[in-house]
This record gives structure tokens, C-alpha cells and sequence, in this order.
């Protein structure tokens, strides 16, 4: 898909997700918003899925032949809901049941829903990169060539799992792996700076023995590159971690540059304002 295709989806699901969260009062724009250019340019472009003769996404849970996703930090749901949606793993008029009562959609991912594209539960931090590295060890062992991803937080990074996880999988040279740490800076009590100081996360990757790139996660551009860069990396003995810059908030101005909307809903006013600063290309559900 073309660079200005994918702007166009991204653009649709940023609206998504502001009028996801306002519908309910209740959600995670801030970091919604952050990711939505890599998992736009994962699902529309870089990730092999399994598709029909129509180019439909056919969902199988087990994730044979095909590449897989995970996302450890749930919280940022609304963007993964409506990737998947606009992807046609499920029909976007289901956004519209966001965090109501008997939705498929949870405010954190659920297995119990059945929900196409959901292949863990990831409320609780710290537990993605782990369920990541069960599925590209059993890749390795069925001898699937296929990749997997894993998508966490940089506030998460001070969850303890994450580097038991990142030790196991370099020893076990799971070269099929490819992580990403949405590094924006934000957390839900602050900058992680002042909550509690992640330092130089490139380097404490790299001392676990994981070939470390960096990107700007705002610049689909450097998104596609850096994912090429890291494609052609994979199957050299190390796993592949991504170091993503990205702005909690990025396209709408005034959810930007703060922790307040890491899990803060507009009113009104504030998604129409919203709302005004994103381009309507797809069609809202």
C-alpha cells in the first residue's frame, strides 16, 4: 500500500479512536493515538496474514503460516479494535460497541469474546512479551519462517516479566521476533523519567544480546524502512527490539505533550475539536 494510502487509514482510525472513547466516557486515547501509524503500516503492509482470494483476512488462532501480533500494553485497545476492524478482521460498525455491556470489545483485550484478531488477554502489564515468545519458540519448532511481533509500553518496561522474557529469548536465539517499547515518555502518573527512571533502553536490550534499531513511530516513512530493516535482520541469531519515539496523542494537538490523556476521555467539545483536526477517509461507523 502506498505511503499516502496508509495516511489515509491512519487517519480514519485516529477518528476511531477519539469517538470510540468519548461514546463511553471511558478509555486510552493518549497512547492510542501514539501507535497508530506502526500498527497501520503492521497490518495493512508489512505483516503476511492469511487472506482469502478476495484479500479478507481469514483469522486462525493458532497463527500457522502467517505472521502474528501481540500487545502487551491492552490499555491501547481502541487502537488495535479499530486496525483490526478497518483490516476486515471484523465489521466496523462492531467500534460502535466499545466497552458496552456484552461487546466483544473490551477496554482490554479478551480471549473469552472470541473476538477475530485477539489471540491473548493483555490487561495485566508486562505479560506480552512473554506470550511472544511462546509463539515464535513454537514457530521455531514447527519450523515456521514466519515472524512474530509484540507491541509494549516504555512505562512498562518496569515490570519485572518484561526482561525475564528478554533474557529467555535471545538465549533461545528467537531470531523470529521482532518487539517494539512505544517509548513516548508517558505514563499514567507521569513522565517515566519521574516515575521511575527506564535510562538508556537501547543499551540494556542490547546487553540482554537483542540486535537494537531505533524510528520515529509518527513518520510512516521511517516506519516502513525501519520494518524492512528489521525484516532483513531477522534469522540472524538475535532477536530484533524497536526502540519507537512516538508522542502520546500525536494528531490531535491538545492531547499531545502530557500524561493527561494516557486514560482520559473528551467531552463534546473536545472531540469535535478533535474531530476537526482529522480527515474522515474511510467513513466514521
Amino acid at each position: 500500500m502506498k505511503s499516502t494510502d496508509l495516511e489515509k487509514v491512519a487517519s480514519q482510525v485516529r477518528r476511531d479512536i477519539v469517538r470510540m472513547v468519548h461514546g463511553v466516557a471511558s478509555g486510552h486515547p493518549g497512547g492510542s493515538l501514539g501507535c497508530t501509524d506502526l500498527l497501520v503500516s503492521l497490518y495493512f503492509e508489512a505483516m503476511d496474514l492469511k487472506t482469502d482470494e478476495q484479500d479478507s483476512v481469514v483469522f486462525d488462532m493458532s497463527g500457522s503460516g502467517e505472521d502474528m501480533f501481540f500487545l502487551s500494553n491492552g490499555h491501547i485497545s481502541p487502537v488495535l479494535y479499530s486496525v483490526l476492524a478497518r483490516r476486515g478482521y471484523f465489521p466496523v460498525s462492531e467500534l460502535a460497541t466499545f466497552r458496552k455491556l456484552d461487546s466483544r470489545l473490551q477496554g482490554h483485550p479478551a480471549t473469552a469474546e472470541h473476538l477475530p484478531g485477539i489471540r491473548i488477554a493483555s490487561g495485566s502489564l508486562g505479560q506480552g512479551l512473554s506470550a511472544a515468545a511462546g509463539a515464535a519458540y513454537g514457530k521455531k519448532l514447527r519450523k515456521d519462517p514466519h515472524l512474530v511481533y509484540c507491541l509494549m509500553g516504555d512505562g512498562e518496561q518496569q515490570e519485572g516479566q518484561i526482561w525475564e522474557a528478554a533474557s529467555f529469548i535471545p538465549h533461545r536465539q528467537l531470531d523470529n521476533l521482532i518487539a517494539f517499547v512505544d517509548f513516548n515518555g508517558q505514563q499514567i502518573d507521569g513522565p517515566t523519567d519521574v516515575v521511575l527512571n527506564n535510562r538508556d533502553l537501547g543499551k540494556k536490550y542490547e546487553a540482554f544480546g537483542w540486535t537494537v534499531l531505533h524510528m520515529d513511530g509518527n513518520d510512516l516513512t521511517d516506519v516502513a524502512a525501519t520494518l524492512k530493516k528489521a525484516k532483513q535482520a531477522s534469522g540472524k541469531g538475535s532477536p530484533i527490539c524497536i526502540i519507537m519515539k512516538t508522542e502520546m496523542g500525536q494528531g490531535v494537538d491538545f492531547m499531545m505533550h502530557t500524561h493527561k490523556w494516557h486514560g482520559t476521555a473528551p467531552n463534546n467539545e473536545q472531540l469535535a475539536a478533535a474531530l476537526a483536526q482529522l480527515d474522515e477517509t474511510l467513513g466514521d461507523y
